[in-house]
């Protein structure tokens, strides 16, 4: 596509103000890229564009203030070197010199497992009275407000329930008086390769105006360009299926792991084996948390049941990978038992909280069930995590981090996640860990094999 044909968008919004509405794991690094993107990806004409990173959490805001990341979605640096563009706010006031509002904001579920849609509706109505405050001073006249959504939900979301929010506060219509867009999210917390402006862009817009707006206004920041859907509700189940689809393929493997376990072979040997082929999926046994894979297809299954669906393979999928940690634990002392080990009282080192390798992000980590099926058995456990903030974890949960394996000796160890810091350990140095009769549960596969390792 020429970039001829974003003129008229590069001239409203190469000098714009954008609000960033949530400063997590996705919103962060959208709010330094277009901070630091000083020339236009498609046209490389000069940008100068105002950026407010809001957020209610004060306390995030204010260690953001002072150039620190505690999420390590960023580098401290590049906060710093975008201090003169750029402001972090838990004032709503602040937020009124944007006309482009991107909301980047968490979609949970709730005890029930449906999607709690609390933070995606306040985070509408804070834009709602926001655009409102400015149709009736007039502010930003000369531009219609855009309101894109970023955060992960079913097909209908932004039509049904965000839209009619913001014309309920500020009496306007849509595509008449202000824009609407949905452009997914693909931050992949911890992924220094995949990042967000190598990963294409999937674009949607309310009406024709504004998908044409919200593509160039991504295609000026994205390297790796765009993918322009037709409507609003294709991204949005373009989104919800991609994790969806890991999901099953995860779970897959995992009931392979099982099977394999039961008929004493290796799986992930089997697998090494199987991926020699040019069109096997590499995918591996192990924990599905986090907030994208082991959430989004809650959301798909909510509304496939609204509409009279009962989406079978996705609840069996779900199942699967939700018993995965108890199944691991129950492994893990048949192995103890055939060993005679003692079980009662028994403490169990734990490799990793967070729900992924190299990752701060420990939201939804299924480690947390993996605790609990231990306790069931009379096992104690200690908890190493170089990554995630110990402090909110013994907040939220009650948990117990440390940054260092302590000077002990294990009857028993899981390598439940596979960070860098954890892939290094020497051999010696595993064995220093390890009792002499101790056992290595190996969930990730990053143990040398000629240790007491048993792989899932």
């Amino acid at each position: 596509m020429s970039a001829d044909r974003y003129e008229d968008e590069y001239r409203i919004f190469s000098q714009c103000s954008i609000a960033v509405i949530g400063l997590g794991y996705v919103g962060l690094p959208l709010l330094i890229t277009f901070a630091k993107t000083k020339s236009c990806v498609l046209t490389n004409k000069p940008l100068n564009r105002k950026v407010i990173g809001f957020d209610i959490n004060q306390s995030r805001v204010k260690e953001l203030k002072s150039h620190r990341d505690r999420t390590n979605s960023v580098e401290d640096s590049e906060i710093a070197e975008c201090r003169n563009n750029l402001i972090f706010t838990c004032n709503k006031n602040e937020i009124s010199e944007a006309n482009i509002f991107i909301i980047t904001v968490p979609t949970p579920i709730n005890e029930n497992k449906d999607p709690d849609l609390t933070f995606i509706k306040k985070a509408t109505e804070i834009v709602g009275e926001t655009i409102n405050k400015n149709f009736l001073e007039q502010k930003n006249s000369n531009i219609k407000p855009l309101i894109i959504y970023e955060s992960t939900f079913y097909p209908g979301v932004t039509d049904d329930i965000c839209i009619p929010i913001i014309e309920k506060i500020t009496n306007k219509k849509i595509n008449q008086d202000f824009l609407v867009g949905y452009s997914p999210e693909r931050i992949n917390p911890g992924d220094r390769k995949n990042t967000l402006t190598s990963i294409i862009k999937v674009t949607s817009g309310s009406n024709e105006e504004a998908s044409r707006k919200v593509d160039y206004l991504y295609k000026s920041i994205i390297k790796a360009g765009t993918h322009n859907a037709s409507s609003i509700k294709i991204a949005e189940a373009s989104k919800v299926i991609e994790n969806t689809q890991r999901d099953l393929n995860i779970a897959f493997v995992n009931e392979l792991s099982m099977i394999f376990k039961t008929l004493n072979i290796p799986t992930l040997e089997v697998l090494e084996a199987a991926k020699t082929k040019w069109n096997f999926l590499d995918f591996r046994p192990g924990l599905v948390g986090g907030h994208c894979i082991g959430i989004d297809p809650y959301y798909l299954k909510f509304k496939s049941k609204q509409m009279g669906i009962s989406p079978r393979l996705v609840s069996s999928v779900r199942q699967i990978n939700n018993g995965m940690a108890k199944w691991i634990v129950d492994q893990l002392i048949i192995e103890m038992a055939k060993r005679r080990l003692v079980i009662g009282g028994t403490k169990v080192l734990i490799l990793g909280y967070s729900y992924k390798e190299n990752c701060a992000d420990h939201r939804n980590s299924r480690v947390f069930d993996m605790i609990n099926a231990l306790k069931v058995y009379g096992l104690e456990n200690e908890i190493i995590d170089p990554y995630v903030d110990a402090e909110a974890c013994k907040r939220d949960y009650s948990i117990e981090i440390l940054r260092e394996i302590p000077n002990y000796r294990y009857s028993a160890i899981i390598a439940a996640v596979g960070h860098d810091e954890f892939k290094a350990i020497t051999i010696e140095n595993w064995k220093k860990m390890l009792k002499d009769d101790g056992i290595i549960f190996d969930i990730k596969g990053i143990c040398p094999k000629h240790l007491p390792v048993v792989n899932i």
